[in-house]
């Protein structure tokens, strides 16, 4: 029973977040200063505290915030991620993904589903997603974050900022401006 309850809110959830157009979330966009923070991440179920400042330091970062671990708008897009992780970091970028969720939550996620790829941070509360206005306050339950990728150069200005609740283009999208960033390095 506890499982067919598990399936059926993580249905209700992705519905949720297909009925709702992109355009209703106005995320911080392109030129804007990403807002720094630290939270607890995990990378291959290990647990460690992240910093955008850091991870900055060692080139841009392809930030993505998501609604829930698990679901399967979530899993398909952290399958996605994983998949392409290793060309985003021969164009010397890292992938952080950000979720609304518990780390011992994030952590198995970060081994099963990011295949140990790259690191996913968790934010209770929202309160990360809140700075880069992707939030989403729902009446009566917590706050979660929409499906939003963002580019961040090195120095901390944001290159791409890109909201679709389907998770198929994020990857594209992220891709295409890492590798836009990259030529005009040259």
């Amino acid at each position: 029973m506890k499982t067919l309850m598990k399936i059926a809110m993580a249905l209700g959830l992705c519905l949720s977040m297909t009925a709702m157009p992109a355009s209703s979330i106005a995320a911080l966009q392109q030129g804007a200063k990403a807002p720094d923070f630290t939270l607890n991440a995990a990378q291959g179920g290990k647990p460690f505290s992240l910093s955008l400042k850091q991870v900055l330091r060692k080139g841009p970062v392809v930030l993505y915030f998501f609604p829930a671990a698990f679901t399967p708008g979530c899993t398909m897009e952290a399958h996605l991620f994983a998949e392409a992780s290793d060309d985003f970091n021969k164009l010397g970028a890292r992938v952080v993904g950000v979720t609304a969720g518990n780390i011992e939550r994030v952590a198995e996620f970060s081994k099963s589903e990011c295949r140990d790829k790259f690191a996913v941070a968790a934010d209770p509360g929202a309160k990360v997603a809140a700075k880069y206005d992707t939030a989403i306050r729902r009446p009566g339950q917590s706050a979660i974050s929409s499906r939003t990728s963002f580019v961040i150069a090195p120095n901390g200005s944001i290159l791409l900022s890109y909201t679709d609740s389907k998770p198929q283009a994020h990857v594209e999208k992220t891709m295409a401006a890492v590798r836009a960033w990259k030529a005009r390095q040259r």
